[in-house]
């Protein structure tokens, strides 16, 4: 009997991933909103009855889609935490990791840029929910390093998304810099500009405040 289950259970698996990747895979060339069920499944090669065994609609797929496809941006976001080094290595090991993930899941940060802004409401929330999580995790993390000292929850937060907004823009620009070539390392080059200059910032940023609230008084 476990040996059933356990083959119904791998071809469940099975089917649901079929799913996901022929949506994917129809994605590089249009946009969520005008998916078709019967296009997917014909695709993936199983039935519409198949399909509603693992989803209501393709939007309940493309929630799937976000969560998958920011798995893997998550990775990267604690791998950039977790860099270790000076701040030019540390904009370096970034900028890697940001490229590297578009060297592996170039469909699923295809997805999350097209749909971050989209039409199927549901699915942008989805994304949104998920980058604003990465930003407060980034932020708590912010908070436990020296440079941090002093600085409000707010101006964390701030600081956090600002990054976060940096790995999306650049994932977006290396997409479409296509293959590696000069554009990808223009690409690269800006990418470690502007987090220097993020950098220079973060580390002004106090004696800014400080001049700004005497200024007020």
């Amino acid at each position: 009997m476990s040996e059933i289950i356990g083959a119904r259970q791998a071809q469940r698996h099975k089917t649901r991933r079929a799913l996901l990747d022929a949506a994917l895979s129809l994605l590089e060339e249009q946009s969520l909103g005008s998916l078709g069920l019967r296009e997917v499944t014909r695709v993936a090669g199983v039935t519409p009855t198949a399909f509603y065994r693992h989803f209501r609609d393709t939007e309940e797929l493309g929630i799937a889609l976000v969560d998958e496809a920011l798995q893997s941006l998550h990775g990267t976001v604690r791998s950039t935490l977790a860099a270790s080094g000076d701040a030019a290595q540390r904009i370096d090991t970034t900028v890697e990791l940001m490229a590297e993930l578009v060297r592996e899941y170039p469909g699923h940060i295809r997805f999350i840029v097209r749909e971050r802004h989209g039409g199927v409401r549901r699915v942008r929330e989805a994304v949104a929910g998920q980058l604003d999580a990465f930003a407060g995790e980034v932020a708590e993390r912010l908070g436990a390093d020296p440079l941090s000292a002093g600085w409000s929850a707010d101006d964390l937060l701030m600081l956090a998304r600002l990054y976060v907004d940096h790995m999306v823009m650049t994932v977006s620009a290396y997409l479409a810099a296509g293959p590696e070539g000069r554009e990808w390392a223009a690409v690269t080059h800006t990418a470690r500009r502007q987090l220097r200059l993020i950098h220079a910032g973060r580390v002004n940023w106090p004696a800014v405040q400080d001049r700004l609230r005497h200024a007020d008084g």
